[in-house]
């Protein structure tokens, strides 16, 4: 028997690249939550909830504050809460003041 590879005389031996091809990189603006790294913490990534706007600008730039807890891990989402809540509450605080100047005092009258 002839071990030899017909047409194989004088080919150069086959090379093989030591690095693999580069794989896609998920878009992180996209991607769902992320598995944890053996041993430590999934990273934060955006969940994802949808914020209507509401029309008031005042409000509208707090719900937006709320996309900044996005990239926070867990601890660090009560200061944004927070934060949030209140303005929130101070825009609603707001409504039920007057509008325009104090009234002036009345004039105490004794016996009416």
């Amino acid at each position: 028997m002839n071990d030899a590879v017909p047409g194989a005389e004088g080919a150069e031996p086959a090379t093989v690249d030591p690095q693999p091809p580069p794989q896609p990189q998920p878009d992180p603006e996209h991607a769902g939550p992320q598995s944890p790294p053996e041993g430590g913490p999934a990273a934060p990534a955006p969940l994802g909830v949808p914020r209507t706007p509401t029309g008031n600008a005042e409000v509208d730039a707090h719900l937006e504050r709320l996309a900044d807890a996005d990239h926070l891990a867990t601890d660090g989402h009560v200061e944004v809460y927070e934060d949030v809540h209140r303005g929130l509450r101070d825009a609603l605080t707001a409504l039920d003041a007057r509008p325009g100047p104090p009234a002036p005092p009345q004039p105490y009258r004794q016996g009416s």
